[in-house]
């Protein structure tokens, strides 16, 4: 994993969902993709801090 972007499989292993739901639920629940290249060779990419963050955030609050 590079250091500042991971794969979409890395974010599927690191969030333990599958591929498919980050494909399809990511930019949904507010985790934001880049893409790099373009068409149907056009790798998405997930930076590690912004991934991080997101996690930290659905945390649920107090007990």
């Amino acid at each position: 994993m590079s250091s500042q972007f991971m794969t979409v499989k890395e974010t599927a292993e690191y969030l333990n969902m599958s591929v498919q739901w980050v494909y399809r639920e990511a930019s949904r629940v507010g985790l934001v993709p880049y893409r790099f290249g373009r068409g149907q060779n056009a790798k998405l990419q997930f930076k590690v801090a912004e991934v991080q963050a997101w996690v930290k955030q659905q945390r649920m609050s107090g007990t």
